[in-house]
C-alpha cells in the first residue's frame, strides 16, 4: 500500500485530505507544520508528499527544500490559498525548488487524487 504524507496546519484541510486519499486506498500520514512532517518523513518515508505552503514554525517552501536535499526522489505536491497575495503567486515557487504538482485551494477530490496517480506513476 502507497503510503502518504499530509502537512497542512488547517485541522479541516488536513482531515479532509486524509479522508479523501484514505477513501482511495492510500495508507495517510498526516502533520501539522513542516517540522513535524519532516520529522515524520525521516522516521518513516512516505511514496508522496503533500504540503501547504504557508504554515507556522516551517513553511511549505522550507519543507520542499528541506525534503529535495536530504530525499531527492521524494514526490512533493504543493497546495495553497495564498496568504498575503494570491496563491497564483506562491505555487510557481514550489515549483522551482522542486514540486512536482503545484494546486490551487480550494481544490477538488479528482485534483489530488490525479496529482497523487501522476506522482506514483513515476519521474515527469
Amino acid at each position: 500500500m502507497k503510503q502518504i504524507l499530509v502537512i497542512d496546519d488547517d485541522p479541516q484541510v488536513r482531515a479532509l485530505l486524509v479522508e479523501i486519499l484514505t477513501h482511495e486506498g492510500y495508507e495517510v500520514v498526516a502533520a501539522s507544520n513542516g517540522v513535524e512532517g519532516l520529522n515524520r518523513f525521516r522516521e518513516c518515508p512516505s511514496d508522496v508528499v503533500i504540503t501547504d505552503l504557508i504554515m507556522p514554525e516551517k513553511e511549505g517552501f522550507e519543507t520542499i527544500f528541506a525534503l529535495r536535499r536530504e530525499f531527492p526522489g521524494v514526490g512533493v505536491i504543493a497546495i495553497s490559498g495564498g496568504g498575503r497575495v494570491e496563491a497564483s503567486d506562491y505555487l510557481p515557487i514550489a515549483k522551482m525548488l522542486g514540486a512536482r504538482f503545484t494546486i490551487a485551494k480550494p481544490f477538488t477530490s479528482g485534483e489530488i487524487l490525479d496529482a497523487v496517480r501522476a506522482v506514483l506513476s513515476g519521474p515527469e
